[in-house]
């Protein structure tokens, strides 16, 4: 798979989600007579389970040519890297099937992940030049899915 045909699957799975939220169709876990929320919320959980668990295969068993292709040198973060995205994925599909609390546990550790791998990825792009596709088109998925999560979480979390 090409570098730039490779960088569109994660925005694409990304738009995936809300495209499956958005019809109306049956989330994985869902109930019926669930608010759409609710149903959105579990749609990008279940979608970000597949995609932190291909990170985690990405990041470990092709360590080198995925950091080339966000444009890296291999160091060892890959690793790292792979580690904690086994660890979300598997969290992502437990609270695929289980309620709120789920919810926002593995939505706290995704949100700061996330948000702050985009910031890096960005400082990346603004400070070095760096237009790899791996390190620009990611960050739909690193701002798009922690946006999301936050937004529909407040929404259905009662204080």
């Amino acid at each position: 798979m090409s570098e730039k045909l490779s960088s569109l699957v994660l925005p694409g799975l990304f738009i995936l989600a809300w495209v499956m939220a958005l019809s109306g169709s049956t989330a994985p876990g869902a109930m019926p007579g669930d608010p759409a929320a609710v149903t959105d919320v579990r749609w990008i959980l279940y979608f970000a389970g597949f995609v932190f668990i291909f990170s985690s295969i990405m990041h470990s068993v092709f360590a080198k040519s995925m950091a080339a292709s966000i444009g890296w040198k291999t160091n060892g973060f890959q690793y790292e890297i792979a580690s904690v995205s086994l660890g979300l994925g598997l969290a992502c599909f437990y609270a695929t099937y289980h309620g709120v609390e789920s919810w926002v546990a593995v939505s706290l550790p995704i949100i700061s992940f996330l948000f702050l791998a985009g910031v890096n990825h960005l400082i990346e792009v603004v400070r070095k030049k760096n237009y790899a596709p791996n390190n620009t088109m990611i960050l739909i998925w690193d701002f798009g899915v922690p946006i999301s999560l936050a937004v529909l979480l407040l929404g259905i979390v009662k204080y």
